[in-house]
């Protein structure tokens, strides 16, 4: 007589399958994957604080979670049916209702206390530290709404980022009245470390999302609006480039709209700041030149006129 065959046990293949594909996404998500379990910080207090806030909510949720299971586990090997057993039958248990929904709201009101005392520094803005940047740019402004968050002192780099398929452009309040003059960057933004920066966030075409995950929390550009956020990177973080990347599905090319901010020392901004100023200048003089020759205009031609023909 032929021996059986044995085919494998498709429950046990579906089982390996997801677990192989849990163990893959974990290993190849990247940026994505933040600390895996934590949002990333470090770099400035506002993402230390809610990387606390998510560890304490995370904390009482695997206490909850492990307590729920463990009791249910233990049911079911205590209470597993049994040859000849009935099953008694439970109408309810009053005390046991009342402890769970009173322990219910305990924790909700403890993890409630907790958000709300550490929001306002999440939220708010502190000073910039002694040996932070207090060049051009941060000079006290008046709040344009109360949305627009700054320091208690009012003094705080400011900066307008906006978002563009598929580029983010830096815009620096440098003290020049004349907004087209101001210094701009495009995908990395240079910040002095030890100062408190203040961002504007925009969009020109459609809705993205500026995220550094180590410098706080993600804030949605939108066309017509408005956000405010803020970050201080520590003075021992100079020298350092944070990443990040546009949180919302933009457009084809979504994935390439990276954003970099580089933390260097108050002294190497304000020779960068210095330097980028010299370039914009002498470009936008550059321009008006050739715009003169390209599109004369009356006057211009006059002036041409002279130089070509003099007069005797």
């Amino acid at each position: 007589m032929a021996p059986t065959a044995t085919y494998p046990n498709p429950r046990r293949i579906l089982i390996a399958a997801f677990a192989l594909a849990a163990l893959g996404l974990l290993a190849f998500t990247g940026v994505a994957s933040a600390d895996l379990l934590t949002p990333q910080s470090g770099g400035s207090p506002n993402a230390d604080d809610i990387d606390t806030l998510y560890k304490i909510v995370l904390v009482l949720a695997f206490i909850i979670f492990f307590a729920v299971e463990g009791v249910l586990l233990y049911s079911i090997i205590k209470y597993r049916h049994r040859k000849g057993a009935v099953a008694a039958q439970i109408h309810g248990n009053t005390r046991l209702e009342i402890g769970w929904t009173i322990g219910a709201a305990v924790i909700l009101v403890i993890l409630g206390g907790v958000t709300f005392a550490m929001l306002p520094g999440i939220r708010n803005p502190p000073n910039s530290q002694a040996n932070g940047y207090s060049g051009p740019g941060t000079e006290p402004i008046k709040f344009a709404s109360a949305a627009d968050r700054q320091p208690p002192n009012g003094r705080a780099l400011r900066i307008a980022v906006n978002g563009q398929q598929y580029v983010w452009r830096y815009t620096y309040a440098d003290g020049d009245k004349n907004r087209l003059n101001n210094v701009f960057a495009y995908n990395t933004m240079v910040v002095p470390t030890g100062t408190t920066v203040t961002l504007e966030i925009r969009a020109q075409d459609v809705i993205h999302s500026w995220w550094i995950p180590q410098l706080g929390g993600k804030f949605d550009a939108v066309p017509g609006h408005t956000n405010y956020t803020w970050f201080q990177i520590p003075e021992d973080k100079a020298g350092t480039v944070f990443r990040g990347q546009c949180a919302e599905l933009c457009g084809r090319n979504h994935a390439n709209m990276i954003a970099y901010v580089k933390a260097v020392t108050p002294e190497q901004f304000k020779l960068w700041l210095a330097a980028k100023k010299r370039s914009i200048d002498a470009a936008n003089r550059d321009v008006i030149a050739q715009r003169k020759v390209l599109f004369p205009t009356a006057a211009d031609k006059a002036t041409q006129d002279s130089a070509v023909n003099p007069t005797p």
